[in-house]
């Protein structure tokens, strides 16, 4: 059928399973209006917060080595136990964790906006207290401190993204912001290798967070609200203010870079607000915190947390963490240098991820999702073949180190994230994205904490091959589970897909 929304056409194609009682497929083709110019900077200082979150993950390695030298580290305190060292590098983890857990009740009422500038702040403080840290007491602090910023960002990000992005070009922005973390490990890992000779580097590496979180605060600043979050707030009836509908289409005509309250904004937003007005014949409040697992929104949690859980059970963290180990295990003398390690698999990273990026709004989010989860299995029983048989045959762990990297960065990685902000209906998004950020850091504290315990217990053959049944799990769920979102308006999911 022909349907006309905001003054936009668009032809929508639907195939309605009887049996199952859902939709099997859903194809739209929907075309806002908007100026490429007018998109960058919405996109931009909120994706700066990921890239923050990709850096600590680089600089942190470095840090690590040059908080421990007796001649570089400048402290008196250098002797670190190895639990004092997991601290200082899993602060900044259980920091997003905490951070999960406080914007959990107040993200909707606070928005996406102000959300990215908390986030900010938090960066700045945590990057400059662990440069300044006198004692390790402090430094730990500073590192929970900026993991709550990781949690916010990583929260907010994607929310502010995927409200105020066309629909078109929704799933590009958002695995973009994927490419943004990979830069970022990037960034932290060149800083690390230039300041890795100097006494007290490591305050350097985490220091340098502080000017780029000052920008993503100031950037922010200058952004407008969501426009979907001002319309939640409208039909609850949050504030003393009436005007939320008018400052909506002042928002959307800013970020279509049209006249201020131009017709078009104004048609498109009467349409949004119809349509989050009619999924409801209840009056709107703030709900209860189990709504985000009652209803359709249990349904959008199974999809979205499902897949940020598969994205780290599937052995994410371990593979990547314990990549220099495996390829020196493998004999390749690359692996004796951790840097050249972490950068060869950051560039592979970063392609792989620009694949993504280019692809996601093209082929879709399933048809990635499962190639690369197809992928991901096959490189696990590989690394598992060569650890049990094939140890002759170095090159087979090289080439299925490679492929599991490669694989997720073009599925889990970025495409998760994408969906996550996407099946969520509006009234549950803020808190519904808010579980699946602590989903996503919990789980991968726990792999990256049991790792080492099961590698010892069971070797290395056979945790692999854990990770490879994990895998198929996690395949069978993607292909009877998700569904395709491509091209689809959040209203358009939240109508056709959760009901």
């Amino acid at each position: 059928m022909l349907k006309n929304s905001g003054g936009n056409s668009f032809m929508k194609i639907k195939q309605f399973d009887e049996e199952t009682n859902s939709v099997a497929s859903f194809e739209s083709t929907s075309f806002e209006d908007f100026n490429w110019s007018s998109v960058i900077l919405p996109f931009l200082f909120p994706a700066l917060g990921g890239l923050l979150y990709g850096y600590d993950v680089g600089a942190t390695s470095g840090a690590t080595i040059s908080l421990q030298s007796p001649k570089l580290s400048g402290t008196t305190w250098f002797n670190l136990a190895p639990f004092q060292l997991g601290l200082v590098v899993s602060g900044s983890l259980y920091g997003a964790l905490f951070g999960s857990v406080l914007i959990y009740p107040i993200a909707d009422v606070i928005g996406r906006r102000r959300e990215l500038m908390l986030a900010a702040i938090f960066y700045l403080l945590g990057g400059l207290t662990a440069a300044y840290a006198p004692s390790l007491i402090i430094l730990l602090l500073g590192r929970v401190i900026y993991g709550f910023g990781i949690g916010l960002a990583l929260h907010g990000a994607p929310l502010y993204i995927s409200e105020t992005c066309p629909s078109q070009i929704r799933g590009t922005l958002i695995s973009l912001k994927e490419l943004l973390i990979v830069l970022g490990m990037l960034l932290g890992y060149f800083v690390g290798s230039f300041e890795i000779n100097k006494v007290g580097g490591w305050r350097y590496m985490f220091g340098l967070s502080a000017p780029i979180a000052l920008v993503i605060g100031l950037g922010t600043w200058t952004l407008p609200p969501s426009p979907r979050w001002l319309l939640l707030r409208e039909v609850r009836g949050n504030g003393a203010r009436e005007n939320y509908k008018e400052e909506a289409i002042f928002a959307l005509s800013k970020l279509r870079g049209r006249p201020p309250g131009d017709k078009l904004s104004a048609m498109e937003i009467d349409d949004a607000l119809t349509s989050l007005k009619s999924q409801s014949d209840k009056p709107e409040s703030e709900g209860s915190f189990l709504d985000v697992v009652q209803g359709p929104n249990f349904k959008a949690f199974i999809i979205g947390g499902g897949l940020v859980l598969f994205q780290q059970i599937t052995g994410q963290p371990s593979v990547l963490y314990y990549a220099g180990s495996i390829l020196q295990t493998a004999g390749f003398s690359a692996a004796s240098d951790a840097t050249k390690v972490s950068v060869l698999i950051g560039v592979f990273k970063l392609v792989m991820t620009g694949i993504a990026v280019v692809q996601v709004d093209k082929l879709g989010r399933k048809p990635l999702l499962i190639g690369g989860v197809s992928g991901i299995t096959i490189s696990l029983f590989l690394l598992s073949a060569y650890f049990k048989v094939l140890q002759r045959f170095p090159a087979v762990a090289l080439i299925s180190l490679l492929m599991y990297v490669g694989c997720y960065q073009a599925s889990f990685g970025p495409i998760s994230w994408l969906m996550v902000s996407e099946v969520f209906p509006l009234r549950t998004r803020g808190r519904g994205i808010s579980l699946a950020v602590f989903t996503n850091f919990g789980s991968n504290a726990v792999v990256t904490l049991a790792f080492p315990a099961l590698k010892e217990y069971l070797g290395a053959g056979n945790i692999f091959l854990l990770f490879g049944v994990i895998s198929l799990v996690a395949l069978a769920f993607v292909i009877f589970q998700v569904p395709e979102t491509k091209g689809l308006t959040l209203e358009e999911i939240e109508r056709k897909i959760l009901t």
